[in-house]
């Protein structure tokens, strides 16, 4: 009797093919950790690929100074649970240091300035490889990444510079000072995801399940309401019944109104939903190649 495998189990056993190319491939391998379900996922599943040894990859985390309470919390005790070094780098040093400008205006962000500060912890610790929980659907630039995506000695990505991955051959081969940023989950959806986190019983953050907070809507956007928005004349603080589909700095992350509060629930309106999970970012919204700039500076 011949075993097939289901779609979920593919997916995983492939993620857990490419790390275990990563770790074979690279001297110090890391982790770039958000706190967000995607990186979740990935180091979860590289407790999974190298089991019963203890993960061998640290938690890389850029802490903008801009980041729900929830996510550093949860961000805390998940690395102490996976027994995973816990690396952060932080955008304020960069600031203080000079090396960036912080933006100012209504619609001020700090991811922008996160390449920087995140180049610069990959040089201190020598990290010659960060795996990241990027998609191919979440965005039409990092629909362009290969599992194995090259950085030059600048940390920039050129997408016209991409290796060949014929038969799940990948080429990790590098010059001094330059790395590479490796996606083992580039084929999975967010629905592929949820069912994944589902089907695993996997702990995520509560901000991702519907919960009451303070929101300011911008536009088309639900912002968190904290002591980094800046408000304009017409905007008021409310009280409203939302969820996160994607997790970023409070300043760009945008909420959905949504009473989904189980796995089964968030699984139903992802399957069912006509926009992207990044499509209330309002990083995403600055321009048709926001993505794809930051991506070319270094960003994840």
């Amino acid at each position: 009797m011949t075993y097939r495998l289901s779609y979920l189990e593919e997916l995983e056993s492939e993620a857990i093919y490419v790390i275990r190319e990563a770790y074979a491939q690279f001297q110090n391998p890391c982790i770039l950790f958000s706190g967000g379900k995607d990186s979740i996922v990935v180091s979860y599943l590289a407790r999974k690929a190298l089991y019963p040894a203890n993960i061998p990859f640290s938690l890389l985390h850029i802490d903008t100074g801009h980041n729900f309470q929830e996510t550093l919390d949860f961000r805390d005790k998940w690395a102490e649970k996976l027994g995973a070094k816990l690396i952060i780098g932080f955008v304020q040093d960069s600031i203080d240091s000079g090396k960036v400008r912080e933006e100012a205006g209504f619609n001020a962000s700090r991811n922008r300035a996160q390449s920087v500060t995140l180049l610069d912890t990959l040089e201190k610790y020598h990290i010659d490889a960060a795996l990241g929980g990027g998609r191919r659907d979440e965005e039409k630039a990092r629909a362009k990444e290969r599992f194995f995506s090259h950085r030059d000695v600048f940390g920039q990505w050129n997408p016209k510079n991409q290796r060949p991955e014929l038969w799940t051959i990948f080429n990790g081969k590098k010059q001094v000072d330059e790395h590479f940023r490796v996606f083992p989950i580039s084929n999975w959806t967010e629905l592929d995801i949820w069912m994944y986190i589902q089907q695993e019983k996997i702990d995520l953050p509560s901000l991702y399940f519907s919960h009451e907070r303070e929101v300011v809507r911008r536009g088309d956007t639900i912002l968190a309401f904290s002591p980094f928005i800046t408000l304009k004349k017409d905007e008021k603080v409310t009280i409203e019944r939302v969820r996160f589909r994607t997790i970023g700095d409070l300043t760009i992350t945008g909420a959905i109104e949504s009473s989904a509060s189980k796995y089964e629930e968030i699984i139903k309106e992802v399957s069912v939903a006509t926009y992207t999970e990044r499509g209330h970012r309002a990083d995403d919204q600055r321009s048709e190649t926001s993505m794809e700039d930051r991506k070319k500076e270094g960003y994840f």
